[in-house]
C-alpha cells in the first residue's frame, strides 16, 4: 500500500513545496510515520533524501532563471552544511519530541512573521550583517536538520525576506541553501541508523523529481512574490499544526 500512496502523496507536495523554496521534508517525514515507517531509522532518512531530491531540482530551475541571491545565499549554506552531523549524533541519544514541539513554535513565528509581510529597516542588514545572520542561523538551522529531519527551508526563508530579499528571490535562494544542509543531513543518518527500503526510496524519489520540476517552473514563470509569501505562510501554520500533532 506504501509503495502506490506514498509517491502520489509526496508528488502534490513537492509540487507546492517547490514553489516556496522548501524541500518538504516538514510533511515527508511525518507522512511516512503515520504510514507506519519508524520515525528516526526510516522516516527521518527517506524524508531527508526527497528533500534533497526536491529542494536540487527546484534549485536547478532557479538558478537557470536566476533568481538566486548568492551573496546572501553562500553564507547560510555553509552554516547549514556543517552542522547536521552534529546534529544526527544528538538525534542518536536525545528525545525527539521536545524538540518538535519547539520547532512548531518557531515556525508558528515565522508564518506570522512571513503572513505580516514585516521587513527590517533599509540598510538593517546588509554586508557584514548578513553574512553574520547566514552563519550563525544556517549553523542552527542545520543542526536541527540533523535532529529532526527539517530541511530549514521553514525558517531560511522568513530569514532571507527579513534580511531584505524580495519573497520571490527568497524562495529561490532558499533552494539552493537547503539542498546541502538536506544534503549533509541525509548522509549523517545513511551512516548511523537508516534502514533504506530501495524500491520505496526510488519511487518517491521520482514522484517528488516530477513535482519539484512541475512547481519551480510554475514558480519562476509566473507566480509573483506576494503571492508567495501569503502561500508560504499559509502553509508553514499548517506545518505547525501537524508537528504538534504527531
Amino acid at each position: 500500500m506504501i509503495l502506490f500512496l506514498a509517491p502520489l502523496i509526496f508528488l502534490l507536495i513537492s509540487f507546492v513545496f517547490s514553489m516556496l523554496g522548501m524541500g518538504g521534508s516538514q510533511l515527508y517525514i511525518p507522512i511516512l510515520f503515520w504510514l507506519g515507517m519508524d520515525f528516526k531509522t526510516e522516516a527521518i532518512p527517506l524524508g531527508l533524501l526527497l528533500n534533497v531530491v526536491a529542494s536540487t531540482s527546484a534549485a536547478v530551475t532557479y538558478i537557470r532563471n536566476r533568481l538566486v541571491d548568492w551573496k546572501v545565499a553562500l553564507p547560510f549554506a555553509v552554516g547549514m552544511l556543517a552542522m547536521p552531523p552534529v546534529g544526527t549524533w544528538a538525534n542518536v541519544s536525545l528525545p525527539t519530541r521536545p524538540v518538535i514541539l519547539i520547532f512548531a513554535a518557531f515556525t508558528t513565528l515565522a508564518a506570522i512573521l512571513t503572513l505580516s509581510g514585516w521587513k527590517p529597516k533599509e540598510g538593517l542588514l546588509r554586508g557584514r550583517r548578513r553574512v553574520v545572520l547566514g552563519l550563525v542561523a544556517g549553523g542552527v538551522l542545520g543542526f536541527l536538520t540533523g535532529l529532526i529531519g527539517r530541511g530549514g527551508g521553514s525558517f531560511v526563508v522568513p530569514l532571507l525576506i527579513m534580511a531584505g530579499l524580495p519573497a520571490k528571490v527568497a524562495a529561490a535562494s532558499s533552494a539552493v541553501i537547503v539542498t546541502g544542509s538536506g544534503l549533509s543531513g541525509f548522509l549523517s543518518h545513511l551512516a548511523t541508523q537508516a534502514r533504506p527500503d530501495l524500491l520505496l526510496w526510488l519511487l518517491c524519489a521520482v514522484a517528488v523529481l516530477l513535482g519539484s520540476q512541475a512547481g519551480s517552473r510554475l514558480m519562476a514563470k509566473k507566480m509573483k512574490s506576494s503571492a508567495v509569501r501569503y502561500v508560504f505562510g499559509a502553509i508553514l501554520l499548517l506545518v505547525a499544526v501537524l508537528l504538534v500533532a504527531m
